[in-house]
């Protein structure tokens, strides 16, 4: 298996896991956010940015890929706003380069981190299964969405099969503070600085924030082992389907922590849904259930704790 983005943060879970699965793996990472360190040891890394298709074509011809876990993205929903362009050209256009490499080395699978945390847009209510209407409330989520449609136009066209793995809000160890994605790691960080955390708002100021579905790393990982094995079906929704304000993450995270929080009231992002959350029925069914918020946070925590 060769993981794009291996060396990430939820990459480099996704490695961890399929070498504990049996498989063969390698990394491919422009190290642009992902570190070497997260890598184990003995497995090889691309030093490549999936925007190079000759340079990804090359290390596609060198490890072969069976099975391709592509993980490699632009991943901030407000970077993709500032700079929709940027965006486009790593998730979509480094994203066929990799098909194209795949192609070329008869890689028989790709499994795609997508994100049903945006793809669906709004949820004011529920949860949003597989069959919801997309819709797209930022470049990031277009971009994303825009794949799963290539991907099924190389399988239609050129039979490469594929898994989209839709992904809630995902977190962990290993996660980066210091990019605008990972409200999990950021809050972290500030926490055991002894610094405020900001509580942007749903609608207005003073609110107790977005609501959304936080998913643990592990959990991600072993939908990627399970997809690349051909266990899933070929769109999947990854999450816990519970529903869990900004206020209510950063006070259970502050108590994993042993610290206390000082909250500020925040206005809202731009970008930012309300509200999402994702219906995991069929994901339950595959892979049983998900780790609970307080225990993936408590080893989140430890972790944190331990790098400090």
């Amino acid at each position: 298996m060769l993981v794009t983005g291996g060396a990430g943060f939820i990459g480099s879970h996704v490695v961890e896991r399929a070498l504990a699965g049996g498989w063969e793996v390698a990394a491919l990472d422009n190290l642009s956010s992902g570190k070497r360190e997260n890598l184990p040891l003995g497995v090889s890394l691309y030093e490549i940015d999936v925007r190079n298709p000759g340079a990804v074509s090359a290390a596609f011809q060198e490890f072969q890929p069976v099975v391709v876990s592509h993980q490699a993205a632009q991943a901030s929903v407000s970077v993709s706003v500032r700079e929709p362009v940027l965006d486009a050209e790593i998730n979509i256009i480094g994203g066929i380069n990799v098909l194209r490499a795949s192609l070329e080395v008869g890689t028989q699978r790709i499994v795609f981190a997508s994100t049903g945390g945006a793809i669906y847009g709004e949820v004011p209510v529920g949860a949003a299964d597989e069959t919801a209407a997309a819709r797209p409330y930022s470049p990031y989520a277009t971009s994303k969405l825009s794949f799963e449609y290539y991907l099924e136009t190389f399988r239609q066209q050129f039979g490469l099969d594929y898994v989209s793995l839709r992904y809630a809000n995902v977190y962990g160890p290993r996660q980066n503070p210091h990019g605008e994605a990972g409200v999990v790691a950021i809050f972290a960080d500030r926490l055991l600085a002894g610094q405020p955390i900001n509580i942007n708002a749903m609608k207005e100021v003073g609110d107790d924030g977005c609501v959304r579905d936080y998913v643990y790393a592990g959990d991600v990982a072993e939908a990627n082992l399970a997809a690349a094995e051909g266990r899933t079906p070929r769109l999947l929704n990854i999450g816990t389907g519970k529903a869990t304000t900004t206020r209510e993450l950063a006070e259970q995270l502050a108590s994993a922590l042993g610290v206390q929080a000082e909250l500020q009231a925040a206005p809202p992002r731009v970008g930012d849904l309300q509200r999402s959350v994702l219906d995991v029925q069929q994901a339950e069914g595959v892979l049983g259930q998900p780790l609970t918020l307080k225990e993936g946070l408590r080893r989140t925590a430890e972790w944190a704790r331990s790098r400090r």
